[in-house]
C-alpha cells in the first residue's frame, strides 16, 4: 500500500491510499497507482519497478510525468541539505558573515566537485529556496513545480522586498504547474510591474541607459553582433520588419534557410548593401493594454504579444506611434469574456479571424507563445473532412504547430477560446485563454 497526495492538495482526499496495482504478469505497477502518488520515497520505489517496455503509449506518459514530479522532489531534498551543510561549516566562522559565506560555499564545493563559481550559485540559490521563499520550496518539493519553474519565481521577483516578493510568489504558484517558464515569466513580470509601477519604471529606465551594441568571436571563426538592453517595442517591430522581409526574399530557388536569409538581411541592412525588399514603413507592434491605463487612471503594464509585459509608459508610447494603424478593440464583462469585439480605423480583417485572434493572442498549443497574428486560423475539424468554417471550429496555431497537429493530433474547442487536445500517444492537455 502507497499513501496518496494526501495533504498536497491534489489527487485523491486526505487520509485514503492507493492500493499497489500489479500488471499482467504481476510484476509491474500500473501508472494509474504512480500518477496519484506523492513524491517521496514510496514514489521512487514504484517507479522502479516499472518496465517501461510493457506499458501502453498514453500509460508512458503517466511515467513520464511522475519521475518529473520525483526528480522535482529530489532537487528539493538536495537544496535543503545543502543548506543545511553549509550552516553547519559556516557555524565554525563565529560573527564573520562574509567568512561564513565563504567556508559554507568551499565545503560545498569540495563534496561536490564543483567549481568555486558554481558552488557560490548553487548555495544562493538553496538559501533563496530555503529562506526568501519557503513556499516555494514546498511547491518544488511536492512536484508541483520543476525547478526551471522555481528559478523563474526567484529571478523575477528579485527586485522586490521580501514580503512583496513572497506575495508575488503565492500567486504565481497558482498556475504554475501548468504554464511553461516562458509564460510563467511574463504573468510575473506582469505581478511585478503591478505591485510597484513605480520602482519597475526605474528599472526599465536604468537598463535602458546602458544599451550598448556588441560583437563576438565564436571559435568557429564566425562573430556575434548583439543588440542589448534595447527597448522591447523597437526590438519587436524590428524583429517582425525582418521576418516579413525574410518571408518576401524567400522562394523555392533560394537554398537559405528563413535564419539565414534574417541574418543577411540585418548585415545588409546596417552595412547598406544588398536590395531593398521591404517598403520603408516600420515594423507593427501588436500590443495589448487597458483602456483605463491609455487615459493614465490606471498603471497597469501592457503586453506585448510574443514578447512579455511593458510598463505603462510604454505601452501608452507604442499606441501614441501607432495612430494610424489598425486598432481591435474588446469589451469584457465581469469575468473577464469577450462580451463585443470591433476595430477602428482601416478597413477590418474577417471577422472570424479577428474573434481567434481576441480570443487567444496566441498559438493556442499548450506553452507556445507565438502571437496569433503571425499564426494560421486552423480548423480544429479540417476543412477536408466537412470541418465547417465557423468561430466554434477555428483557432490560431502556429506554422510548427499547424504542421505537427496534422500528424495524430486532435484539437476540440470545448468553450469560446478554450481546447481540448490529444496527443497520438492517448494523453489530453487543455489550453485556456487568457482574459483580453
Amino acid at each position: 500500500m502507497f499513501d496518496s497526495w494526501g495533504d498536497y492538495g491534489e489527487g485523491p482526499s486526505a487520509g485514503t491510499t492507493v492500493t499497489m496495482i500489479r500488471g499482467p504478469a504481476g510484476g509491474d505497477l500500473l501508472p494509474l497507482a504512480v500518477a496519484e502518488m506523492r513524491p517521496g520515497a514510496d514514489l521512487g520505489v514504484a517507479l522502479a519497478s516499472i518496465d517501461r517496455t510493457r506499458l501502453s503509449e498514453s500509460d508512458r506518459v503517466m511515467v513520464l510525468q511522475a519521475w518529473s514530479r520525483q526528480l522535482s522532489h529530489t532537487q528539493a531534498e538536495l537544496y535543503a541539505s545543502m543548506v543545511s551543510v553549509a550552516d553547519a561549516a559556516a557555524a565554525t566562522a563565529g560573527s564573520d558573515l562574509e567568512l561564513a559565506q565563504s567556508l559554507a560555499a568551499s565545503e560545498i564545493r569540495a563534496a561536490l566537485t564543483l567549481t568555486r563559481r558554481a558552488a557560490d550559485s548553487q548555495l544562493d540559490l538553496a538559501r533563496e529556496l530555503l529562506e526568501r521563499h519557503p513556499r516555494v520550496w514546498e511547491a518544488l518539493h511536492q512536484g508541483r513545480i520543476d525547478l526551471p519553474k522555481a528559478r523563474v519565481i526567484i529571478d523575477q521577483t528579485a527586485p522586490l522586498d521580501q514580503e512583496t516578493a513572497r506575495q508575488v510568489a503565492k500567486t504565481a504558484l497558482e498556475k504554475a504547474g501548468g504554464e511553461t517558464t516562458g509564460q510563467l515569466r511574463a504573468r510575473i513580470g506582469r505581478l511585478v510591474i503591478s505591485v510597484d509601477p513605480d520602482s519597475a519604471r526605474e528599472r526599465y529606465e536604468q537598463g535602458l541607459a546602458e544599451r550598448r551594441v556588441v560583437s563576438e568571436a565564436n571559435p568557429s571563426g564566425t562573430a556575434n553582433l548583439l543588440g542589448l538592453d534595447l527597448p522591447a517595442a523597437d526590438t519587436t517591430a524590428a524583429m517582425r520588419r525582418i521576418n516579413r522581409m525574410a518571408q518576401t526574399v524567400k522562394t523555392g530557388d533560394d537554398p537559405r534557410t528563413l535564419d539565414q536569409i534574417r541574418a543577411d538581411l540585418l548585415l545588409d541592412l546596417l552595412n547598406g548593401t544588398g536590395a531593398q525588399t521591404s517598403s520603408p514603413d516600420r515594423g507593427t507592434v501588436d500590443i495589448q493594454v487597458d483602456l483605463t491605463t491609455l487615459l493614465e487612471l490606471h498603471d497597469k503594464p501592457g503586453e506585448i504579444h510574443g514578447w512579455g509585459p511593458v510598463i505603462s509608459d510604454i505601452a501608452r508610447q507604442v499606441i501614441e506611434e501607432q495612430v494610424g494603424s489598425e486598432w481591435r478593440y474588446t469589451v469584457t464583462g465581469e469575468n473577464g469574456n469577450p462580451i463585443a469585439i470591433g476595430t477602428t480605423r482601416r478597413r477590418p480583417t474577417a471577422g472570424q479571424k479577428r474573434l481567434a485572434q481576441t480570443l487567444n493572442p496566441t498559438c493556442v498549443f499548450p506553452g507556445c507563445r507565438i502571437p496569433s497574428i503571425d499564426c494560421d486560423l486552423d480548423h480544429n475539424q479540417p476543412w477536408s473532412q466537412n470541418g465547417p468554417t465557423r468561430e466554434d471550429n477555428l483557432g490560431p496555431l502556429c506554422r510548427h504547430h499547424h504542421v505537427i497537429r496534422h500528424h495524430g493530433w486532435n484539437i476540440t474547442q470545448t468553450s469560446p477560446g478554450s481546447y481540448q487536445l490529444t496527443s497520438p500517444l492517448g494523453h489530453t492537455y487543455t489550453s485556456q485563454p487568457r482574459a483580453p
